[in-house]
């Protein structure tokens, strides 16, 4: 089926319409979804990216979702890419969201009443500098945005959280310590993701998300690679993930950036007799660093 065209800088949204994401309300997922549709936009908290990926699919129940790929620090989310190879869902858009860290307690608590400190092990991990010029006990959590929701529910006036400046507007939180991450350059990539039926190809698109993998023989994945450096367009991401099922045989996820949607076109025609099989995830709009 051939994409149809429409003029606009990112997919359209209704207001009204909903997006999966994963972890709770205050989640750096809802930031990204408002960052890249709209402060309007309502969203489907889940569990886990598989229930993204299944409520993504589900028209009755949303609009698509928006799923963590890639972190600058952590790298890839290699059971992601599963997912998404899996689904029937394309990438019809990207965000790089700045992860910042915020120390949050119930109004009126001061630093010196903090006994405990509960967040996600990684958001714990990133705050490491800060948190160990303390005393506090660390308390892990399932999630940032729900320690953040946690506290504000049991009014205490002895556990602070570290979460999203987002989270802290939706519980009613005050940040006693905004920033307190160690690394301040932590940039997560966020794909946001829409049923076929429902992706519309951006005029402007000049990034594109492909899967494929060859016969593994000699040289293959470098014939491959050479086609793409010839046509002129640039492999920004390269990653490689184990084949399920097969004896070590691996396939690559790459995400292209091109001038034209012809010169990708050529591309693909270049490089589908190299390889066993490809999967285009989507063409879209190349996201700019978040704020």
């Amino acid at each position: 089926m051939t994409p149809r065209v429409q003029h606009t800088t990112k997919p359209a949204i209704n207001g009204s319409a909903a997006v999966a994401i994963q972890g709770y309300e205050g989640s750096f997922h809802q930031v990204a979804a408002r960052q890249f549709f709209g402060r309007q936009v309502e969203v489907i908290p889940c569990d886990t990216f598989r229930e993204v990926v299944q409520v993504s699919q589900d028209a009755e129940r949303s609009a698509g979702g928006v799923m963590a790929i890639e972190n600058s620090i952590a790298g890839s989310i290699l059971a992601n890419y599963n997912l998404l190879h899996k689904s029937k869902l394309r990438v019809v858009g990207e965000l790089y969201l700045q992860i910042r860290q915020n120390l949050m307690v119930n109004p009126g608590v001061k630093l010196e009443d903090i006994r405990e400190v509960h967040s996600h092990t990684m958001a714990l991990q990133q705050c490491y500098e800060f948190l160990d010029q303390q005393k506090w006990k660390l308390v892990e959590t399932d999630d940032t945005a729900l320690s953040a929701k946690h506290i504000q529910q049991r009014q205490s006036r002895h556990i602070a959280a570290i979460a999203s400046k987002l989270a802290a507007e939706l519980y009613g939180l005050e940040i006693v310590a905004p920033n307190i991450h160690t690394l301040k350059q932590n940039y997560t990539r966020f794909l946001m993701l829409a049923r076929e039926d429902d992706s519309n190809l951006q005029a402007d698109a000049d990034k594109a998300s492909v899967y494929f993998h060859t016969d593994n023989s000699k040289g293959s994945l470098s014939k491959v690679l050479t086609r793409i450096a010839e046509i002129g367009v640039n492999l920004s991401k390269l990653q490689s993930c184990p084949i399920p099922g097969t004896d070590f045989k691996y396939g690559f996820h790459v995400d292209m950036e091109f001038d034209s949607k012809e010169q990708f076109d050529d591309v693909l025609k270049n490089i589908n007799p190299l390889v066993e099989e490809m999967k285009v995830y989507g063409v879209y709009k190349r996201g700019e660093r978040g704020k």
